[in-house]
């Protein structure tokens, strides 16, 4: 009982101020989002369009199997000497540290899975569906608005989701390269041999990490059309519909 007073303690002291916990989920979640946010600019049209025209099945598997491949920690050691040559070849970045190579490291780890939730769903639509709709001409663009992207949604947001609470967790280690966040209180606890800062700081990822997912399931049920939910329960699950239930595209691919 007296490890958790002392973790209560904690909490309540150490809520305010530049390293008080509301600061570092600030920080935690600011990396976190402009990391998805600009993984869903590029690898969202970019999948959409190569599962349109149903090219580019081998980038998918490439970009799958380095997203396996390549840490979270090693793409964050790699990306650190690279943000110190940019910080002193760009103007407008003042320091390596910090930010930008947990950016960087983040960023890689949160491409892959879009680019190939965005790919698998689009060429997961029924061709009955996309040849009828050209029957009604539709064509280029105006199919993969109207009809593809729409019915890939489900798909599409479930990879966002996923990536999203990857991201979150692997923030952490932004700490190790000087960056703020949640990740300081575990680093910080290691090296001071503080228990109760380090259980804390997981607490707290851990607490954001179950909220980021029940917020994107929330989206996903407001978003998604109840009739797609229904067809996803239903379907014969073959590769595409396994797609379509949330299975995560590496296991369907590989």
């Amino acid at each position: 009982m007296g490890f958790f007073a002392d973790l209560g303690r904690w909490f309540l002291e150490n809520w305010s101020g530049d390293a008080g916990w509301l600061v570092r989920i600030w920080q935690h979640v600011e990396v976190s989002a402009v990391a998805v946010v600009a993984a869903v600019l590029v690898a969202l049209p970019l999948g959409a369009w190569l599962g349109h025209t149903g090219r580019g099945g081998l980038a998918v598997v490439s970009v799958v199997n380095i997203g396996r491949a390549m840490p979270s920690f090693g793409i964050l050691a790699l990306a650190l000497p690279f943000t110190i040559w940019l910080a002193d070849t760009v103007w407008f970045i003042d320091n390596g540290l910090g930010f930008a190579p947990t950016f960087v490291a983040l960023f890689a780890l949160a491409l892959p899975p879009v680019f190939t939730n965005t790919w698998a769903g689009i060429r997961g639509v029924d061709p009955e569906i996309v040849e009828a709709a050209r029957g009604m001409g539709f064509t280029g663009r105006r199919l993969l608005r109207d009809v593809e992207f729409p019915l890939a949604l489900p798909v599409i947001l479930t990879g966002v989701r996923v990536t999203a609470v990857q991201v979150v967790a692997t923030a952490t280690l932004g700490a190790l390269v000087g960056y703020g966040g949640l990740g300081r209180y575990i680093i910080d606890g290691f090296a001071t041999q503080d228990d109760v800062r380090i259980v804390a700081g997981a607490l707290l990822v851990a607490a954001l990490s179950v909220l980021t997912e029940a917020m994107f399931s929330l989206v996903e049920r407001r978003v998604v059309s109840p009739g797609l939910g229904i067809e996803r329960q239903t379907t014969v699950p073959t590769p595409e519909t396994r797609f379509r239930n949330g299975e995560h595209p590496e296991a369907v691919l590989s």
